[in-house]
């Protein structure tokens, strides 16, 4: 077997994990029964090796991520309307499943959304301080620093939601089982329970590099003409995104001063992002792995230190 690296996310009730060849939703549904669903997937990395390039790898796999994240965040939330007529609901719910177009509409409206918030008005904001200074290099900190205070105030605000706040518990489940799998233990309730909920490959901690690099980025940027810089905020968010991937996949990647060091920030928000589960959350992460991955090989390879080279 080879190493993989699994990823996951938090849905409505649920947990999906993506692996080598495939991504697992599995969701507790009202009648406390989980329900696990598979779907085989290639990655674009996988098809194409232009998408392997350093940097570009970082774009394309930001998109995926967003695309299945979207996908199965939507399909978590079908097991949970209201139903008067139950044979309409599962017609809707398969024609919405296939219609892509709906999906992909739904990202790019999403996407346009968060620039706007994160991106565009930090930018919007600090370019009236150049009123009271001549200072790029002040008013692009300063812009930083803003974009950061948002996020972080948005994060903060919507933990504060009741389904949020579960939201955020599978968050915890997702990462503990993922811990538990790379620790080379068995997954059980037990053991999954006794890993921390942090880990350094997590989106929030990716969302986070984005904020820190964009920082860096833009100070080369020097301009008090608003439409400038607003546009220059777009067509650089590929370029920061591309360099964040890298950093973060350097960070999960390696036990060293430098990841740790980077780490750091990315882990202290999720304290924000994550909460402690209860076993019932941990019984459908488990669930979830064991849709893309055969775990007891996958630890006993940890353990031996008998992955191909």
């Amino acid at each position: 077997m080879k190493r993989v690296y699994i990823g996951g996310q938090a849905v409505l009730e649920g947990v999906m994990m993506k692996g080598p060849k495939s991504y697992a939703l599995a969701v507790r549904k009202p009648d406390k029964e989980i329900e696990v669903k598979v779907t085989e997937y290639t990655a674009f990395g996988d098809k194409h090796k232009g998408c392997r390039i350093p940097l570009i790898r970082g774009v394309v796999n930001f998109i995926e991520s967003l695309y299945i994240g979207m996908k199965t965040l939507m399909a978590s939330s079908e097991y949970f309307e209201e139903e008067e007529d139950k044979n309409q609901t599962e017609k809707k719910s398969q024609e919405k499943e296939s219609n892509t177009g709906y999906l992909v509409g739904t990202l790019i409206f999403s996407l346009v959304i968060a620039i706007g918030i994160f991106m565009l008005l930090p930018a919007f904001i600090a370019n009236f301080l150049y009123k009271l200074t001549d200072s790029s290099l002040l008013v692009n900190i300063a812009e930083g620093v803003l974009r950061l205070a948002i996020f972080l105030g948005y994060v903060a605000a919507i933990s504060k939601m009741e389904d949020i706040k579960r939201t955020f518990m599978y968050h915890g489940a997702e990462h503990k089982t993922i811990n538990c799998l790379e620790a080379g233990a068995d997954l059980t309730v037990e053991n999954v329970r006794k890993h921390t909920r942090f880990h350094r490959r997590c989106g929030t901690s990716f969302v986070f590099i984005v904020m820190i690099i964009s920082i860096f980025v833009f100070m080369f940027i020097k301009t008090d003409v608003i439409w400038l810089r607003l546009v220059s905020r777009v067509l650089l968010i590929p370029v920061i995104a591309g360099i964040s991937y890298e950093v973060i996949r350097y960070a999960g990647k390696y036990q060293n001063a430098c990841s740790r060091i980077l780490s750091a920030p990315g882990l202290w928000v999720q304290r924000l992002t994550t909460k402690e589960p209860d076993d019932d959350m941990i019984e459908v992460a488990i669930k979830s792995v064991e849709g893309v991955i055969d775990w007891h090989e996958y630890v006993e390879c940890v353990r031996n230190d008998s992955f191909e080279k």
